[in-house]
């Protein structure tokens, strides 16, 4: 017994290690971050929680998780991961636009947790112009993470729900990163081209590609080189926080679209946070 105890703790002194150094990777390689006080950041690991409550979290293998905060007042998505030993980490936070309602065709994010898999397989942004001569899905190479259909409440005319293609993806880099922050998207999340990338290299929301990869099949949406966190997962949870004011470390863009500087999150209690319906 002893001597489990001590192989259990080493090991957790090799995760806490690692987990630091993919912190500080994340803080490098990732722009348009939030400095989440920590009181939020564990209500957010409460209401991820509680979004896996149709899991055995107890059961669920060591794993990162995307979890995004669709209240207009935030805006932002979070990088999580889960040790095997339970305890859960904050990489980092980013600013994003999910749905913005009142125009056809434009849906409320969904809520809930979503699965990344084979089944619905990711694609890369080939980087054209549309007639707004806007890269919706940014640059070429991009990686848009596909969610499959989802049914979600429509934003325009006498509401009700449909479904629609729930992505995670880049964006326009001229006009539409440096609103980040904002909700303007048809439905789906947009994200710093920066965390897109990061997500990519690092195999974050790929636990069942790698898995295939291991078993002998051939992902070409898999780069070559890459640095896979040794926690890859395969979900990402929708919340919405219904803030009442935006929040203090998560400001609206200025007005020339750059994401302005994080002012101190010490400078206002956090606003309370609840799970929407």
């Amino acid at each position: 017994m002893v001597g489990r105890s001590v192989v259990a703790a080493v090991q957790s002194d090799a995760d806490d290690q690692a987990l630091s150094r993919w912190a500080e990777q994340f803080a490098r390689e990732v722009d348009h971050r939030l400095d989440v006080p920590p009181a939020d950041q564990q209500r957010y690991i409460v209401l991820l929680q509680q979004a896996l409550e149709g899991d055995t979290i107890a059961d669920l293998p060591g794993q990162s998780f995307v979890l995004v905060d669709r209240s207009p007042q935030v805006q932002a998505a979070m990088v999580l991961v889960r040790t095997q030993a339970g305890g859960w980490h904050w990489l980092g936070a980013t600013a994003v636009s999910t749905g913005k309602t009142g125009t056809f065709e434009h849906f409320l994010t969904p809520l809930g947790a979503f699965a990344h898999t084979l089944d619905n397989p990711d694609f890369r942004a080939e980087g054209t112009l549309n007639k707004n001569h806007i890269r919706g899905y940014g640059l070429r190479g991009r990686r848009v993470f596909d969610f499959g259909w989802q049914v979600a409440e429509r934003g325009w005319g006498g509401g009700g729900t449909s479904k629609m293609r729930l992505q995670m993806h880049a964006t326009d880099p001229r006009v539409l990163e440096p609103r980040l922050g904002r909700v303007a998207s048809e439905g789906c999340i947009r994200i710093p081209a920066k965390l897109n990338v990061f997500l990519d290299v690092h195999g974050v929301l790929d636990a069942d590609y790698e898995a295939a990869v291991a078993n002998g099949e051939k992902l070409w949406i898999l780069k070559a080189r890459r640095q896979t966190i040794p926690w890859p997962g395969r979900k990402m949870v929708l919340v919405d926080t219904q803030a009442a004011e935006r929040s203090v470390w998560s400001p609206l863009p200025t007005a020339q679209g750059a994401t302005p500087s994080r002012t101190p999150p010490t400078q206002r209690p956090a606003e309370p946070l609840s799970l929407s319906a």
